[in-house]
């Protein structure tokens, strides 16, 4: 996804970690008592750790070189208690940290995806699909790392830095010192690599989506892609952002890679001066073969947090990566919110009202509306007509609040639109858009996707007036027939049927049909004019076309050509007018449909 003036483009800075934390903890926030008790948990966990390597160094001395096997049964006893509390410990505080992780995920991709869903069908049409995919997925999952599973780690792996090093210390300061003069090495190592894979990640996350995009886009073209043979051409699309995305990820395991053997080979030359040095102590009486093997155990409990430390700040280069992403994503402003105090009728009955209306698409050379005036009282139909480009679905974009007019009112029972709440004044008016929408789901559900709590006699009686019962009681499974994508195994004018049928569960007072008889053939649109009329009984439609055989079926016909209204009245009287340009239009529709008779 490319949100609207942004575009692929490198960021020039990684966001800070603090920043997204402070962003995105409310949403972690009722699982922190989770996050607090497996913290407390590894702490438990690392407790029983040490224990553990002082009880090996006391076996060492007591036991091993003394050859007394009395004294190992209580120390054996301790030991197997601690490390199965350990056990229960560290399992427990997985199971919680986890838990709290896939909570987190949960709310923050509810919150997201609510958030594109609240977006103007046209901000998100601007968006390629494909990365918006990604984000809400992988980035979704990546952000996770900076509030919850990153700060677990971060607090266990110091909590047991903490500990080794002071038991190291406490044990033998002299060489707990020798051994933390490489701590400034790996403090350095770790601020340089995750500083390169933070810069990597970046560019990771934008390729991903870049691949999910060129693939989403694909394959839901793949009649058009196969009936015009290129195959060839969407693959090469494909292998290129693949191989993009493939550089990056080596790019990205290279520098992961390094990091690992760099601390290794510190840490080996460590232990090895630890040896020698312990060696030399063990000669003069000052440590004995358990205090060292105690000690090393020690220094070999410490590494690995400092390490995960290491692994962890390049983990959060890459989640900060995802987590600008989401955060972008979330900064996408709705183009039209409610006011405050905006108004919820209970009744609407559906007089509509267009004064002076004018719109403007960023960045056209002219306006798609221009002073447009027209009222359409309560239960009436009005039929907008008009060539391509003239301005009528535009209309419909008014009518639903997508976008706003740039001048100029829309009343609904004289009430301004933008003084109404969204969703009130959404379950008051109904669309039939352009492009039938069929969902995966049963022919059930698709139909009572337009009232959720409608029976099941509703939606029986609103398919029976669509004029669908008939052909969906012959499919597979009636009602529960599960259609696929789109819908693509039903006709366009079964597709529309049932969209109708959606409509009139509905049961709206005031109704939008965009092009409703779009690619049907005439019989298609001969049998569909019968539910359009069920549908239109009773309620304030207005109906856009530039099919004119749906004209005569409008108490009112508006015809707009640039933007603006040029001519308007009855049929009939639309019909008389000489040279107007209701006749033109009627002429120009009339040889084509008659042509497509012959």
């Amino acid at each position: 996804m490319q949100p609207e003036n942004h575009g692929r483009r490198r960021r020039s800075q990684i966001s800070a970690t603090r920043p997204l934390f402070r962003r995105y903890w409310p949403l972690m926030r009722p699982d922190r008592w989770r996050l607090a008790g497996a913290v407390l948990l590894l702490v438990v966990a690392t407790a029983c750790e040490l224990a553990g390597v002082w009880v090996f160094g006391r076996i060492t001395d007591d036991v091993l070189t003394t050859g007394v096997l009395a004294a190992l049964i209580p120390l054996a006893a301790f030991w197997l208690g601690a490390a199965v509390l350990g056990g229960v410990a560290q399992y427990v505080g997985d199971w919680l940290s986890a838990a709290a992780a896939e909570r987190f995920v949960a709310r923050l991709r509810d919150h997201t995806f609510g958030h594109v869903v609240g977006l103007s069908p046209g901000t998100v049409d601007r968006m390629e699909h494909g990365d918006l995919v990604a984000r809400l997925t992988d980035d979704v999952e990546e952000v996770e790392e900076i509030v919850g599973s990153g700060p677990v780690q971060a607090v266990s792996a110091l909590l047991s830095v903490v500990a080794f090093g002071v038991a190291a210390l406490v044990l033998r300061w002299e060489l707990a010192l020798l051994t933390f003069a490489a701590a400034p090495l790996l403090w350095f190592a770790a601020r340089r690599f995750s500083r390169r894979i933070g810069a990597v990640a970046d560019d990771e996350r934008e390729t991903n989506g870049e691949v999910v995009a060129v693939v989403e886009e694909s394959l839901s073209a793949v009649a058009l892609v196969q009936a015009y043979n290129r195959e060839g051409l969407v693959r090469g699309r494909a292998a290129a952002a693949g191989g993009r995305w493939a550089a990056i990820r080596i790019a990205q395991a290279r520098v992961h890679g390094a990091y690992g053997p760099l601390v290794s080979v510190v840490e080996t030359l460590c232990v090895l001066a630890i040896v020698g040095v312990g060696a030399w102590e063990i000669g003069a009486g000052r440590l004995s073969l358990g205090g060292l093997l105690t000690f090393a155990g020690f220094i070999s409990y410490l590494y690995p947090p400092v390490q995960s430390l290491g692994q962890l700040a390049l983990g959060l280069a890459a989640a900060r990566a995802a987590g600008d992403r989401v955060a972008e994503l979330l900064d996408t402003a709705p183009e039209v919110t409610a006011r405050p105090g905006a108004l919820r009728p209970d009744v609407v009955h559906g007089d509509l009202e267009l004064r002076n209306v004018g719109f403007q698409y960023p960045g056209a050379v002219r306006p798609a509306l221009s002073d447009l005036s027209l009222r359409v009282p309560a239960g009436r139909t009005v039929v907008m007509v008009g060539a391509s480009g003239a301005g009528k679905s535009t209309l419909t974009r008014l009518l639903l609040r997508f976008v706003d007019p740039a001048s100029g009112q829309l009343l609904l029972d004289g009430v301004d639109l933008r003084d109404l709440s969204l969703d009130a004044l959404r379950e008051h008016v109904t669309l039939l858009p352009q492009e039938t929408t069929i969902l995966h789901g049963t022919v059930r559900e698709n139909i009572a996707f337009g009232r959720p709590d409608a029976t099941d006699a509703e939606i029986v009686a609103a398919a029976t007036a669509a004029d669908a019962d008939v052909f969906i009681r012959a499919l597979p499974d009636g009602y529960d027939t599960v259609l696929g994508d789109r819908g693509r195994f039903l006709s366009g004018g079964q597709r529309q049927r049932i969209a109708i049928a959606r409509a009139l569960v509905r049961n709206a007072p005031v109704l939008v049909l965009d092009e409703p008889t779009t690619g049907l053939d005439t019989d298609a649109v001969r049998r569909l004019l019968g539910p359009l009329r069920r549908l239109m009984a009773g309620r304030t439609t207005v109906l856009i076309t530039h099919d004119l055989r749906l004209a005569t079926e409008a108490d009112y016909v508006v015809v707009l050509a640039d933007g603006r209204v040029v001519e308007q009245g009855t049929p009939a009287e639309l019909h008389r007018a000489d040279n107007g340009h209701y006749r033109s239009l009627l002429h120009r529709w009339a040889v084509p449909a008659a042509a497509g008779r012959t």
